[in-house]
């Protein structure tokens, strides 16, 4: 009994096999493959870029707050300036009797840009956010993040009231007075 079992085995592992896949089939897997690929790519590049503008965003919404308590604990007026030096976004806290020019620039991700949704007046291209020895803002306004690859996607801080108060904000699928960040 057991030899007849071991013949059997032999007979059907040396038997050609139809079994298996065709070119056509293979062909199918491998395009099936790539397109789920390049949906997850498009989906991470979105994902890393939205971070980058989030944390950007973090950065000038602490460099204007940091102006506005040096200005309220010095009784000075302080600024926060933003410039793009070399294609790279810079921002500087500073007493308004430093130069910007002789301030201590930091620099933002290097795939941002300053949006042309950005309104303060520029002095010399550089954004000036100034407070004054209360902590009220000498005018309101925004600054306005965007990616350097493009897309839709906007980052915004605002000085809403002459108090001082700010709010960061997105991009909207409708404008507010030509304004998509608001």
């Amino acid at each position: 009994m057991h030899l007849r079992f071991l013949v059997k085995a032999k007979n059907l592992w040396n038997q050609d096999s139809n079994s298996g896949f065709t070119l056509p089939e293979m062909l199918l897997v491998v395009v099936l493959i790539g397109i789920l690929a390049t949906l997850g790519i498009l989906n991470w590049l979105a994902f890393v870029e939205t971070r980058r503008l989030n944390t950007a965003q973090n950065e000038v919404y602490y460099a204007m707050r940091q102006a506005q308590r040096q200005a309220t604990k010095d009784k000075l007026t302080w600024q926060a300036s933003f410039r793009e030096q070399n294609s790279i976004v810079q921002w500087a806290v500073h007493p308004l009797t430093v130069n910007p020019s002789n301030a201590n620039w930091n620099n933002l991700d290097s795939g941002v840009r300053l949006d042309s949704e950005t309104n303060f007046q520029p002095l010399d291209r550089i954004q000036e956010v100034k407070f004054d020895y209360k902590g009220n803002a000498k005018e309101l306004g925004r600054i306005t993040l965007s990616s350097k690859s493009g897309g839709k996607a906007k980052r915004c801080v605002i000085i809403s009231t002459i108090l001082g108060a700010m709010r960061t904000a997105k991009e909207q699928t409708t404008t507010d007075r030509g304004k998509y960040c608001y």
